[in-house]
């Protein structure tokens, strides 16, 4: 995958000027040492990672992921100071960690903070299993990517071809004819998915039908300890 965004980079931002390569830990950091071998960069650890943070996308809340990115990375001034950074992530789901991330690469003085993400935009919810936002809070539904740059806050952003994510994945294993894509291209598998079940799905997922949850589930509780 590495390989792949890396010629992409190479390819669609030749007059960039880059200084350095970070990655987003920890997940991508494989990912970004291609880069940069590509790019012929500089490969840095601009991060420390609290390890006792989950993941954030799958938090409740906003308010909560926001204060929990914080929490999860610290910034090296050393590595951002004065520079023009690309920073890798393995995706962008909500898009709240991207722009924390970027705001925290400014704040220890990046000149620049350029975004590249190892997979394609999620554009649409998981229906097999994975507890993802619903679509309408996917930072990638709806929009284009120069929408999702401003949003984030990033001076340039791109994402891994699926084309290209797919031919990487295959190449690990030749036999594998067929991939399960559908929250890059909204193409279910099983083929018995259609917008109303999405539509009815958005309904339970939202940060809004939680809330209403997790104050039913308190409000049970209290009941069970008065009882």
């Amino acid at each position: 995958m590495g390989t792949k965004l890396g010629e992409k980079i190479a390819r669609e931002w030749e007059d960039l000027d880059i200084d350095v390569v970070i990655p987003i830990p920890e997940t991508s950091c494989d990912i970004a040492l291609e880069i940069a071998r590509i790019l012929g960069k500089p490969y840095r650890q601009g991060f420390v990672k609290n390890r006792y943070v989950g993941r954030t996308f799958i938090m409740p809340g906003q308010q909560l992921r926001r204060k929990s990115v914080r929490r999860k990375l610290n910034a090296n001034r050393a590595e951002f100071r004065d520079k023009n950074v690309l920073l890798v992530d393995d995706s962008i789901v909500r898009g709240t960690t991207s722009e924390q991330i970027i705001e925290m690469a400014r704040e220890a003085g990046a000149k620049k903070v350029y975004l590249a993400s190892a997979a394609p935009e999620i554009r649409f919810p998981n229906v097999y299993g994975i507890d993802m936002p619903s679509a309408t809070e996917l930072i990638a539904h709806g929009r284009e990517v120069d929408e999702i740059r401003q949003i984030i806050g990033a001076d340039g952003l791109i994402f891994q071809d699926l084309n290209d994510l797919i031919d990487a994945v295959r190449a690990e294993n030749p036999d594998i004819q067929q991939f399960e894509c559908s929250v890059f291209n909204g193409v279910y598998v099983t083929k018995d998915v259609d917008q109303g079940y999405l539509d009815f799905l958005d309904t339970l997922r939202n940060d809004d039908a939680k809330a209403v949850q997790r104050q039913n589930e308190v409000e049970n509780l209290e009941m069970h300890n008065e009882g």
